[in-house]
């Protein structure tokens, strides 16, 4: 398959599949082998057939499928030198490690990838454009806020995969402890729904032809709730784009190149 699918998103697991004439990746891998083998079923894909992960970042829900698919199929892990030392640190493992820099460009096959900074609560997280022919793909979830640099990076996304964790309201009524509300709605924290709508609408553009919309919390979200206030912001200015929802528990709708 040449495209992108989420196969889960949220904090029960995260991972993309990525898909171009000479690679087959995922983003992250918080899914254990069985149900990564069942949901690239979905769109045809044998997981032997994969040719490499990049990690986004060492929190658990992005890295604990990590030791199974590593262990199977032997393929390299491409991340920067931060997160690899808190995946060795977390796990215990030594995968066949490919470390990048944040902030430069590399590539991989036919894919251009270009990793950059995003606020966080982890050790150096990153978000990703990869640009596969003129084909160019955002993904960036896990941040407290959109920078100035994660709006440049996003712009000109023929596709994008972005956060819009919660509603700030049910944050706030919901039975979290204090602490976890605080870490949410902080600088290090999750997008809510309205910021993602901000975010989408400032780097909109007529080329944007979907976006994803990323890592929903169970608790303080709804699928149809993100809709419905990143659909409106977007209406206000007549920015024209289909919304799609990566699930948390199934393979989400594939987008096809």
């Amino acid at each position: 398959m040449k495209g992108i699918c989420p196969l889960a998103s949220g904090s029960k697991g995260n991972a993309i599949y990525i898909g171009s004439d000479e690679a087959k990746i995922l983003i992250d891998i918080g899914l254990n082998f069985k149900t990564l083998k069942e949901r690239l079923g979905k769109i045809g894909i044998d997981p032997a057939s994969l040719d490499a992960v990049i990690i986004t970042h060492e929190h658990s829900d992005h890295i604990s499928g990590l030791e199974s698919l590593t262990t199977k199929l032997g393929i390299p892990v491409f991340t920067n030198r931060e997160t690899a030392k808190g995946i060795y640190e977390n796990l215990k493992i030594a995968p066949k490690f490919k470390i990048f820099t944040t902030s430069e460009p590399f590539e991989f096959r036919d894919l251009k990838i270009h990793p950059f900074s995003i606020p966080h609560d982890s050790l150096d997280p990153i978000g990703l454009t990869i640009t596969i022919g003129n084909i160019k793909i955002g993904i960036c979830t896990d941040l407290g806020y959109a920078t100035t640099l994660v709006k440049m990076h996003l712009e000109k996304c023929d596709y994008l995969y972005v956060e819009a964790n919660h509603q700030v309201s049910l944050v706030h009524s919901s039975a979290r402890p204090m602490m976890l509300k605080e870490r949410i709605l902080g600088r290090q924290g999750h997008l809510s729904n309205v910021e993602c709508g901000d975010l989408l609408s400032l780097v909109y553009h007529d080329g944007l032809k979907a976006a994803y919309l990323a890592h929903l919390s169970t608790e303080c979200n709804t699928k149809a709730l993100a809709l419905k206030v990143v659909g409106e912001i977007l209406e206000k200015k007549m920015q024209k784009v289909k919304l799609l929802i990566a699930h948390q528990d199934q393979t989400s709708e594939p987008i096809y190149f």
